[in-house]
């Protein structure tokens, strides 16, 4: 039977499922729940059916993007992870994830997006690296800057900017979250007994990136490296319900040296990446010659004495 609906998301990398927060909690969540999806991953965003990644796709109910919604969706098909939740247990649920998104997730994105040496050196190599020629050079950019923009707003803070203030008090916070989230898991596999919800999902793919992801500067991560519980939690759902899926890049060094070696063993792929730049730029200058961005002037010297036919055409080009 064809499955009901397709999921696009951002493709596997640096030791996970996916590397993107969103996706990360849809995937598990599906797996939670048996939801038989046909999954796209991807490294496109502009190729999802909403332009943005997660998108799930139904036949009946068109196209959405955000967690809630997609989960909303699945759980209209009777694909729920919840269904075995008491009140109070669906209740602590949202107050958790509100408690996620508030506290954790602010940390989550200036440590990937935010922080200078982060961004650069695995953030947007990564990216970088795995988006086709042109989006490579643009895109990157474009989404640190919706980041930025969603950090603000999440903080309530429209002037918020990488630094040691900032860091301090959004790493200060997100500790918080993860001692609660520690003390509520406590040697339990999951949060509420033995099987995964959708609390489980969300916190997975909160954690996940800070577990897998070898950042050059998070202190967090250290921090979070004291949490066993909340270490193994992550560990038992990536071997359980991803057992392959997560191996792509789990040994790779993030340490700036060592990303350069390897991406030295690759000859034809800097070639490729060169000969890429010389033809845009070459058509750059095309177009900017062709409709008169540039212009070359050509200086002829006045002759005494000539009749007027023999000098050259004037040069007017017309705008495309």
């Amino acid at each position: 039977m064809a499955a009901p609906c397709e999921l696009f998301c951002w493709k596997a990398g640096l030791g996970l499922p996916s590397v993107n927060t969103d996706c990360l909690i849809v995937l598990a969540y599906a797996r939670f729940a048996g939801a038989p999806l046909k999954i796209h991953k991807i490294s496109n965003p502009w190729r999802s059916p909403t332009g943005s990644l997660p998108a799930l796709r139904t036949k009946d109910e068109g196209s959405c993007s955000q967690p809630s919604q997609i989960i909303t969706q699945l759980r209209k098909q009777k694909y729920n992870a919840d269904n075995d939740l008491s009140a109070k247990e669906g209740a602590d649920t949202l107050a958790f994830i509100s408690l996620l998104e508030e506290r954790l997730l602010p940390a989550l994105i200036y440590a990937l997006w935010i922080d200078p040496k982060n961004y650069v050196e695995v953030t947007r190599r990564w990216h970088g690296e795995n988006m086709s020629f042109p989006l490579n050079f643009f895109l990157p950019g474009l989404m640190q800057n919706r980041q930025l923009e969603r950090l603000r707003l999440i903080r309530g803070n429209s002037s918020l900017e990488a630094g040691e203030e900032a860091e301090k008090e959004l790493y200060h916070d997100a500790l918080e979250c993860l001692n609660l989230l520690s003390q509520r898991l406590g040697s339990n596999t999951f949060f509420f007994g033995d099987s995964p919800s959708s609390l489980d999902a969300y916190v997975f793919g909160h954690l996940a990136p800070l577990i897998k992801i070898r950042l050059p500067n998070c202190r967090l991560q250290q921090n979070l490296k004291n949490l066993d519980n909340l270490n193994t939690f992550c560990c038992n759902i990536l071997s359980l319900y991803f057992p392959s899926e997560s191996k792509e890049g789990v040994n790779r060094p993030m340490s700036s040296t060592q990303q350069g070696s390897d991406f030295d063993n690759e000859p034809y792929k800097r070639r490729k990446q060169l000969l890429s730049v010389l033809v845009a730029v070459a058509a750059m200058l095309s177009y900017a010659l062709l409709t008169g961005i540039v212009a070359i002037e050509h200086v002829q010297e006045e002759e005494p004495v000539g009749p007027a036919s023999l000098r050259g055409p004037s040069h007017e080009e017309e705008d495309e």
